[in-house]
């Protein structure tokens, strides 16, 4: 089982593997800043999962997002909130040669199944909790 990631948690691997980046690699031939497709292009084979965002005692997590301001879900600087979607359905993956970390996840839509990703970069992460 992959162990769960909480905000805190995620913050400091983001910010410990942003000290680690410092070269272009293969895994950044797409931007992916914010949501993209998974490239076809992206060899999946120098990745591996390092944790999810997915809570183990939520068996239902919830489908709303936290987009303020004018911001949407594509944009580059979209914030990333792990209680919310799709962030709460999210694995996190690190690219074993130059260890950036991305979030993805399953987009699944009545006709179709879309493999997404994300960079995950620390400014953007917010620790911001559902309403009650």
């Amino acid at each position: 089982m992959t162990d769960y990631l909480n905000a805190a948690t995620l913050l400091d691997l983001a910010r410990e593997a942003q000290a680690l980046v410092a070269t272009p690699c293969s895994c950044t031939k797409t931007p992916l800043d914010g949501w993209q497709s998974q490239p076809l292009s992206l060899d999946e084979t120098q990745f591996e999962e390092v944790g999810t965002l997915t809570p183990e005692d939520d068996p239902e997590p919830t489908f709303s997002e936290y987009l303020p301001g004018k911001t949407n879900y594509w944009a580059a600087d979209a914030p990333i909130a792990p209680r919310y979607f799709p962030y709460n359905r999210c694995a996190v993956w690190q690219c074993s040669l130059c260890r950036r970390l991305y979030l993805r996840y399953t987009e699944g839509g009545g006709y179709f199944v879309d493999r997404r990703m994300r960079l995950l970069q620390a400014a953007l992460i917010e620790d911001v909790a559902l309403p009650e």
